[in-house]
C-alpha cells in the first residue's frame, strides 16, 4: 500500500470478542485493561501514520549494504501512533475521527517495555495461570512491536520467553522472517531462529541464513547469510547473490564484522573479502567505496580507481581516490570536509605525480570556506587552480565550475551593519588558454584589492534608497608558472558610487514606480591613456518611468474554460550622453538582448559603461491559467523599444540609429496533454529576417518516457539543433511493474524494485547536439539501460567538445544491485545534467517502511 495515500481508519468490533474489541479509539483505556491479564484476545488496531522519510547521506561504503539485511535486529527507533482526537462535547458524533500523528514516538525500552500487554490468538488455547500459554493451530501472538505467527507457540510468562514451531513468521520494524522453529524473549529480543528466510522493507530484499543468534537488541550473530532482491522464481540461482559464512553484528557500536564474503553476478563471483568490517546503519564508518571503472577514455585511457572512506570524526571526513590510468600512470585525489558551530569548508587536491603523456606533474586544486564570527562579521573563501592550461581537456571531472576554463580565487570579508552591507574582497582568475587564436578568451582582471559598501533602505510611505560606493584596484592576471602579466590592458584604481531613489504608487492591478539614479567613477591608472591623461572620473544621471498593468477574465476557448491575464509595460529611460571612449574598461560588457534586458536603464553590465538613452519599451504578455489549479496553461509575449535619439555610447564605438529595436517574442504552452512548447524569438524589421531564435518541444506522455528537441539560431555565428530522449524500448517501466505487483509485498522484494519475475526491460537514452553551421557533431550521448528488477546495467557513450576539431570521449559502464550497491563508473549524474526530463529507473531508497496492520 502507498503509504502517501494511506488513512487511517478503525475496523468494525468483531462479534463475540468482549468489550475489548472496541474502536482504536479507546486503545489507551484497553492497553491499561490488558496490562492486568498478560494474555487477551488479540486487538487489531491498523490505526498507524506512515514513517517520515529521511535520505541517505551521500558518502556510504559499500561495505555498508552488506548489513543492510540484518537492519531487522535493531530496535524500531520511531513508531507513528494515530492518537484520537477528544469528541466535541455535545456533538452527538457516534464515532471519534482519528487523524495522522505529527510525530514518531518510539516505544518504551526496559522496565517500562515490560509493562507492555501481550496479546494471543489461535485455534485453541491452554495452559497454567501466570506461568505458560500453549496455544496451537493458526496462532498469533503480538506483544509490543514483534508479532509472531506459527502452528504451535509456547508462551513462559515469567521469563517473557516464546518457543514456536511450524511456518514461524516474525514481523518487526516492517521486516520479516520465516522458518521451522524460533524461540525468542520478546522485550529483550534474545534467542535464535533456525533457517530462516527473510525479506526487509528497508532495503527490498532478503536472503536465507542457517541460523541466526540474537545475543540482544543490539547484538546478533548470523551463520551462513546470503543476500538478494532477485525473486525466487524456480529458475535456480538469483542473477546476484551475496554470501557470508559469518556475521557479528553490534549496533550499540554502529559496527559489524563479515567473514568469508563474496559477491556473485550471474553465477560469477566479482567480489570478495576474507573479513572486514561495515555499519550497520546510514551513519557514516570509514572503509571502501565501490569502486570506479572507465573501461574507455580518449585522452586518459582505460582507468579504475577504489576509493576510501575515512569518518574522521562526526564532523570531519576524508575521502581518497587513488587512481590508474594506462596512459598517465596513478593519481590520488582527495577530499576533505569539515563542519563546525561557526566554520565549514571543503579541499579537494587531485595530483598526479608524473603523466606519462607530458613528462610533468600535474595537479588541480578546489578550497572552500566559510566563518561566522557573529555580529555580522562573516568570510568566504573560494580558490581554485590547476598545473596547466590543457587540465580543464583531460581531467574534466575535477573542475567545478560552469566555465571550466575561466577559474576563479575570492576571498571576501563581509559586516553587516543595520542597513550597511560593508566587504574587503580580493578576485583573482586563472584562464586556459588553447593554441586555436579563435577560442582564445579575454581574462577579467584582478581585483587586488575590492573595498566596498552597500546600503538599502524603505522610507515613509514607499520610499526606496539604494547606494553602493566601492574601491577596486584592477591588475591584469599573471601566468600562475612564469609570474608574469598575460595581458597589457590599463590597470589602476577605480573609484565608484551608484544609487537610486525610488517611489512606487499603485494597487496590486498597477504600479507606477518613478525613479532617479546616477553612476559616478574616478579613475587614477598606472599610465596614460589614449588622450595622455592618467586620471579621469564622470557622472552619469539617469531617470526612469516603469508601469505596469495586469488585467485579468474569465474565458473560454476550446471548450474549456481558462483564466486570461492581459499584462501590457511601458518603460521609459532618459539618460544624457557622456564620452566614454577613451576611459578603461574594466568590467562591463554588452547585455544580452532579451526579454529582461530589454527592460533594464542601461545596456551594459558592470560599471564602466553607462548607455546614453532617451528611448521607451513597450510590452505585453498575455498568460491562460487554469482557474482551479492556477497552472500556466499558455503565455505569449511581445516587447521592443524605440529610441527617440540615436545611441551613441556601444559597444563597439558605432552609433546606434535604427530607431525602432529588433522585436522580440516569446511564447510557452502546455495546452496539449504531455506536449510542451518554448519559443523565444528576436526578429529584425530592418533585414526582414529572425536574427536569434530558440524553439524546444518536448513530449512527456508518462513516467520513463520523454523526447526532447530544441533548435537555437544566432545568425551569422552559430545553428544547433539538439534532441534529448529517453524512452523504454522493451518490456514494462517500473511504476507499471510497482502496479502489476503492488500487492505482492511479501514476494521477496519492494514495489519499486521493478517486475516481479526479473523480466527485462530496455531503455534507450541519449542527447545530440548537431551545428549546422559547423556541419559537425558538437557534443553527443547515447546510451543503453537494462532494468532486470533486482539489478540494472547501463553503458555509456559519452563525446564532449574540447575544440573546434578535438573532443573527448568516454565509456562509462555501471552496475547496479538493487537493494545492494552500485559498481563501476557513474553515469547518472551526466544523464540528469544532460537530458531533459530524465528520470532515474531506482529513485534513492528512503528509511521509509511499509506499515503492518500491527504497526
Amino acid at each position: 500500500m502507498d503509504n502517501r495515500f494511506y488513512k487511517p481508519r478503525c475496523p468494525r468490533a468483531a462479534p463475540g470478542r468482549g468489550t475489548l474489541r472496541r474502536a482504536c479509539a479507546e486503545r489507551g483505556a484497553l492497553q491499561q485493561q490488558a496490562s492486568r491479564f498478560p494474555l487477551l484476545p488479540p486487538l487489531k488496531l491498523p490505526c498507524a501514520a506512515p514513517l517520515n522519510p529521511r535520505p541517505h547521506p551521500r558518502l556510504t561504503p559499500l561495505a555498508a549494504s552488506l548489513a543492510a539485511w540484518w537492519l531487522a535486529a535493531v530496535p524500531a527507533s520511531a513508531w507513528a501512533q494515530a492518537v484520537p482526537p477528544p469528541a466535541p462535547a455535545g456533538s452527538g458524533a457516534p464515532g471519534i475521527e482519528l487523524r495522522m500523528s505529527p510525530e514518531l514516538k518510539p516505544l518504551p525500552r526496559g522496565d517500562a517495555a515490560k509493562q507492555l500487554p501481550a496479546f494471543l490468538e489461535a485455534q485453541e488455547v491452554r495452559g497454567r495461570p501466570d506461568l505458560e500459554t500453549i496455544a496451537e493451530g493458526d496462532v498469533e501472538f503480538r506483544r509490543g512491536g514483534v508479532v509472531i505467527r506459527a502452528d504451535r507457540l509456547t508462551y513462559e510468562q515469567a521469563d517473557d520467553l516464546a518457543t514456536a514451531r511450524g511456518n514461524v513468521r516474525i514481523s518487526k520494524d516492517g521486516n520479516r522472517y520465516t522458518g521451522p522453529e524460533l524461540q525468542l524473549k520478546v522485550q529483550r529480543f534474545e534467542g535464535y531462529f533456525l533457517s530462516p528466510t527473510y525479506y526487509f522493507a528497508r532495503t527490498g530484499a532478503g536472503g536465507t541464513a542457517k541460523r541466526i543468534d540474537f545475543i540482544d537488541e543490539q547484538r546478533s550473530i548470523a551463520t551462513g547469510a546470503t543476500y538478494t532482491s532477485c525473486t525466487p522464481d524456480g529458475s535456480g540461482t538469483p542473477a546476484w547473490l551475496l554470501s557470508t559464512d559469518k556475521v557479528d553484528l553490534d549496533f550499540a557500536t554502529n559496527e559489524g564484522f563479515a567473514e568469508g564474503a563474496v559477491l556473485r553476478f550471474l553465477g560469477v563471483p566479482i567480489l570478495a573479502a576474507p573479513h572486514f568490517s561495515f555499519p550497520l546503519s546510514d551513519a557514516r564508518k570509514s572503509g571502501w567505496l565501490p569502486p570506479t571503472i572507465v573501461p574507455v577514455d580518449s585522452r586518459s585511457g582505460p582507468r579504475i580507481g577504489v576509493p576510501y572512506y575515512w569518518n574522521i570524526a562526526p564532523n570531519r571526513d576524508m575521502t581518497f581516490y587513488p587512481e590508474v590510468s594506462t596512459r598517465r600512470s596513478v593519481s590520488l585525489g582527495t577530499e576533505f570536509r569539515y563542519l563546525e558551530p561557526s566554520y565549514n569548508g571543503t579541499v579537494k587536491l587531485n595530483l598526479t605525480p608524473y603523466d606519462r603523456t607530458t613528462g610533468t606533474t600535474r595537479y588541480g586544486f578546489t578550497g572552500a570556506h566559510d566563518s561566522d564570527f557573529g555580529s555580522g562579521l562573516r568570510l568566504e573563501t573560494r580558490l581554485q587552480r590547476v598545473s596547466d592550461d590543457d587540465y580543464w581537456k583531460d581531467f574534466p571531472n575535477d573542475i567545478s565550475t560552469l566555465t571550466p576554463r575561466l577559474l576563479q580565487s575570492d576571498v571576501n570579508l563581509v559586516r553587516e551593519v543595520g542597513d550597511w552591507t560593508t566587504y574587503v574582497r580580493a578576485r583573482s582568475w586563472q584562464v586556459l588558454q588553447t593554441t586555436d587564436p579563435s577560442t582564445r578568451i579575454e581574462a577579467p582582471y584582478q581585483r587586488l584589492p575590492q573595498i566596498g559598501a552597500r546600503y538599502t533602505k524603505g522610507f515613509g510611505p514607499g520610499l526606496q534608497v539604494a547606494f553602493e560606493s566601492e574601491f577596486n584596484r584592477f591588475v591584469n592576471p599573471t601566468d600562475p608558472l612564469q609570474n608574469v602579466a598575460t595581458d597589457d590592458r590599463l590597470t589602476g584604481n577605480r573609484l565608484h558610487a551608484l544609487g537610486s531613489i525610488s517611489r512606487p504608487f499603485g494597487t496590486p492591478g498597477w504600479t507606477v514606480t518613478p525613479k532617479v539614479s546616477f553612476n559616478a567613477a574616478s579613475y587614477s591608472l598606472d599610465r596614460p591613456m589614449s588622450d595622455g591623461r592618467t586620471s579621469a572620473s564622470r557622472i552619469i544621471p539617469t531617470f526612469s518611468l516603469d508601469s505596469a498593468w495586469v488585467f485579468e477574465r474569465d474565458a473560454r476557448y476550446f471548450g474549456r474554460a481558462v483564466r486570461q491575464t492581459l499584462e501590457p509595460r511601458l518603460f521609459y529611460v532618459n539618460t544624457p550622453f557622456r564620452d566614454q571612449l577613451t576611459l578603461p574598461n574594466y568590467d562591463s560588457a554588452a547585455k544580452d538582448f532579451n526579454f529582461d534586458s530589454i527592460f533594464t536603464e542601461n545596456a551594459f553590465s558592470g560599471v564602466d559603461r553607462v548607455s546614453d538613452a532617451h528611448q521607451v519599451t513597450a510590452g505585453v504578455t498575455t498568460r491562460f491559467l487554469d482557474p482551479d489549479s492556477g497552472a500556466e496553461l499558455l503565455r505569449l509575449g511581445i516587447a521592443q523599444r524605440y529610441l527617440f535619439r540615436q545611441q551613441d555610447v556601444t559597444p563597439d564605438g558605432v552609433p546606434l540609429t535604427q530607431r525602432a529595436s529588433d522585436l522580440l517574442l516569446l511564447g510557452s504552452t502546455t495546452l496539449v496533454p504531455r506536449w510542451s512548447l518554448d519559443a523565444a524569438l528576436q526578429y529584425s524589421p530592418d533585414t526582414e529576417r529572425i536574427a536569434r531564435s530558440t524553439v524546444g518541444v518536448r513530449y512527456s506522455p508518462g513516467p520513463f518516457r520523454t523526447i526532447s528537441a530544441t533548435y537555437r539560431l544566432t545568425r551569422g555565428l552559430s545553428e544547433q539543433v539538439e534532441l534529448g530522449w529517453q524512452w523504454p524500448i522493451y518490456g514494462p517501466t517500473p511504476d507499471e511493474s510497482r502496479a502489476a505487483t503492488d500487492s505482492g509485498l511479501g514476494s521477496g522484494r519492494s514495489g519499486s524494485s521493478g517486475s516481479g519475475s526479473c523480466r527485462g526491460s530496455w531503455y534507450a537514452v541519449g542527447r545530440v547536439v548537431y551545428s549546422t553551421f559547423e556541419k559537425r557533431m558538437t557534443d553527443s550521448l547515447l546510451g543503453l539501460e537494462y532494468d532486470a528488477g533486482c539489478w540494472i546495467g547501463r553503458v555509456v557513450l559519452d563525446r564532449t567538445s574540447t575544440g573546434t576539431s578535438e573532443a573527448t570521449t568516454r565509456v562509462l559502464i555501471q552496475l547496479e544491485l538493487v537493494g545492494l550497491s552500485r559498481l563501476g563508473s557513474n553515469p547518472l549524474q551526466v544523464l540528469k545534467d544532460n537530458i531533459p526530463g530524465y528520470r532515474l529507473l531506482r529513485e534513492e531508497r528512503t528509511t521509509t517502511q511499509p506499515m503492518t496492520s500491527y504497526d
